[in-house]
């Protein structure tokens, strides 16, 4: 897995994430468990749906 997740993605993705398990606590909903996923991709810092559509936003050299 080579690293395709950029530094102001993965913030967004990290943030994103928090606000979506924050809303499922306090909602009460189990579908606050979706934020994981960004969570995840964030911290691996890869994102198999960029890796199958060819994005990178990520600034590693070729």
């Amino acid at each position: 897995m080579k690293a395709n997740v950029g530094t102001v993605d993965k913030v967004v993705r990290i943030i994103a994430g928090l606000a979506i398990i924050g809303w499922g606590v306090v909602a009460g909903n189990w579908l606050g468990a979706i934020g994981i996923i960004p969570l995840a991709t964030a911290l691996m810092g890869f994102c198999p749906a960029y890796s199958l559509i060819g994005v990178n936003t990520c600034g590693t050299k070729k």
